[in-house]
């Protein structure tokens, strides 16, 4: 969630449980929504969710909200711009997802609960064998997304005619933290903007709290940006 948001009962007192592998994954669905619609993934059976972007002078000006079936599917997705007073509520119907106030379909589902298309948009996805989105295309657009070996977003390259924009992340070595990530976005391979986050961590190896700083290197001299993201989350 930047400017610019599962198996095994843990505690950090049990790094030894067998299914520790399994646990440190991140879901087909939750990395592709979070890579998708910016915000950070989270890993482990999570309820319910809220991820606050809070800048230097202490205001909110972005905030994600999620609710999540106990299989892993979004039931809802909210999504306040304070910035720019915008915001939108996406809610599960079948295989839609609709805005909360008009019923328009949204976006549409493939499988169980994973992205197919953004109908508004003309935009398609496509999935690989483990159900991770690593595509998509529509008029004139093209976008890849990459991930790790847990499934952790490691960021996306767009290409719109004879634009490309590429944010590529490299996440901490601990595979507890990562979240602890830096990233750096390139404008045509000239590089715009470098992030970097620090988080302090749950039981389930999810961010409770994190530092954000953005670097924007498409001014003279860089500018910097902190930012601190809250998150609340709840689990089955």
């Amino acid at each position: 969630m930047n400017k610019i948001i599962i198996l095994c009962a843990l505690a950090v007192s049990i790094a030894g449980c067998d299914n520790q592998n399994s646990t440190l994954s991140y879901t087909p669905e939750m990395a592709s929504f979070s890579n998708e619609f910016d915000f950070d993934p989270l890993r482990g059976p999570v309820k319910d969710f809220s991820q606050t972007l809070i800048n230097e002078k202490g205001e909110v000006i972005k905030r994600v909200v999620g609710l999540v079936s106990e299989e892993g599917c979004f039931n809802e997705l909210e999504f306040h711009d304070l910035e720019n007073n915008t915001g939108a509520t996406l809610v599960l119907d079948a295989n839609y997802y609709l805005d909360s106030v008009s019923r328009e379909r949204r976006v549409k589902l493939q499988g169980k609960c994973q992205l197919a298309e953004l109908p508004g948009a003309a935009v398609t996805y496509v999935t690989d064998d483990n159900g991770f989105v690593v595509a998509a295309h529509g008029e004139g657009t093209a976008i890849t997304y990459q991930y790790d070996a847990q499934g952790y977003p490691l960021g996306k390259t767009t290409t719109v005619k004879t634009e490309t924009l590429a944010i590529t992340a490299k996440a901490g070595s601990d595979d507890k933290k990562k979240l602890d990530y830096t990233s750096e976005s390139t404008l045509n391979g000239k590089a715009i903007a470098v992030v970097k986050q620090t988080c302090d961590y749950d039981g389930h190896f999810n961010p409770l709290e994190c530092v954000l700083r953005i670097t924007d290197e498409s001014v003279e001299p860089p500018k910097v940006e902190s930012y601190t993201i809250k998150n609340s989350i709840n689990y089955y």
